[in-house]
């Protein structure tokens, strides 16, 4: 399916790929280039059309809907971009694939998606690397400084058990993530309840911040090594907001190790300086139901290099005050 003609208005058929899919979500991938403001600016004026009605941006799409589109400049980038872009990550690692989904070892330093000044992400690499693939779509994200287990839908029907299972407040799935930050921890387990609040600032950029007006945001957090400025634990999301673990951690006076949007920042100065150049920030483990077989599923992505060589300068430096039974199995995984 494809935008006939930018500088006219455009009419499009529904099909079952694109059933289901919410007519914000659709427009942002078919009209590449057009941002996100402008999107919603010609839904909410009534300049998209279904079935010759207005509908809500939520609204999902059947199959048969027709679509009228007005006219847009899209800012595509040249094909030859992309492909040269995307031949650098064309190696994805995959921890698991069949008919139905993908489960990627996202690098950090990768996004999800290409765009705001980034020229490609995971979902251009596979294509790229898939051309026979008809479709791929992201089931979740991961920030670009965070690296781990990323789930891209190979079905329609897939991606929307898959959303489902993540939309019902984390119930669905079992995510788990592990984090290096400053500071002493102490507990063995903390559930941290504190509702988050997404504001952008003046220049635009996205943040989050703890706030009694946030939607209801649940992390537990679990101690594995500790010494005596930095801590390692497991983070076990039970909801899924934007930067949850960030934000509840930096709250508690415990900043992750390299994040540059919440961190303790003239630290994450010394750590680049020592060799640690990224966010301590990991999807580890991960387990949920297959979309379609309803299997259980459980994969694991191990701690990358650059974070062990960092825990092993810790070791370095002074005895750990505290270590848990399954910390070693994590570390020395593979």
């Amino acid at each position: 399916m494809s935008v006939a003609g930018n500088n006219s208005v455009s009419y499009l058929t529904v099909d079952e790929d694109a059933a289901g899919q919410r007519l914000d979500n659709f427009l942002f991938r078919h009209c590449k280039g057009v941002p996100k403001s402008h999107v919603y600016r010609i839904l909410r004026s009534g300049e998209v059309r279904v079935n010759k009605g207005r509908v809500a941006a939520t609204y999902r799409l059947q199959p048969g809907d027709v679509l009228r589109l007005p006219p847009l400049r899209l800012a595509q980038r040249p094909v030859a971009e992309v492909v040269a872009a995307a031949k650098e990550r064309v190696e994805l690692p995959l921890l698991f694939e069949d008919d139905a989904l993908l489960v990627v070892n996202k690098p950090e330093g990768v996004a999800v998606h290409g765009g705001s000044g980034v020229s490609f992400g995971v979902i251009e690499a596979l294509r790229q690397q898939r051309p026979q693939a008809k479709f791929l779509e992201l089931a979740h994200r991961l920030d670009r400084e965070t690296s781990g287990i990323l789930l891209v839908g190979k079905k329609r029907s897939a991606l929307t058990a898959l959303h489902d299972m993540f939309r019902e407040h984390g119930a669905g799935a079992d995510k788990r993530y592990l984090v290096l930050v400053r500071g002493r921890w102490m507990n063995a387990v903390q559930h941290v309840r504190l509702p988050l609040y997404k504001y952008l600032q003046d220049n635009g950029e996205r943040r989050v911040r703890v706030d009694a007006s946030g939607k209801p945001a649940h992390t537990v957090f679990r101690l594995l090594a500790r010494w005596p400025g930095m801590s390692l634990l497991e983070a076990q999301l039970k909801t899924g907001r934007t930067h949850q673990i960030r934000v509840h951690l930096a709250h508690l006076g415990f900043p992750i190790l390299g994040d540059e949007k919440y961190g303790d920042f003239a630290l994450n100065r010394q750590l680049a300086a020592a060799g640690l150049k990224r966010m301590a920030l990991h999807a580890w483990r991960m387990g949920f139901l297959h979309p379609l077989s309803a299997e259980p599923l459980e994969f694991i992505a191990p701690l990358p290099a650059n974070l062990r060589t960092y825990i092993a300068q810790l070791d370095a430096q002074a005895p750990r005050e505290f270590s848990a039974d399954t910390c070693p199995a994590i570390l020395e995984r593979q």
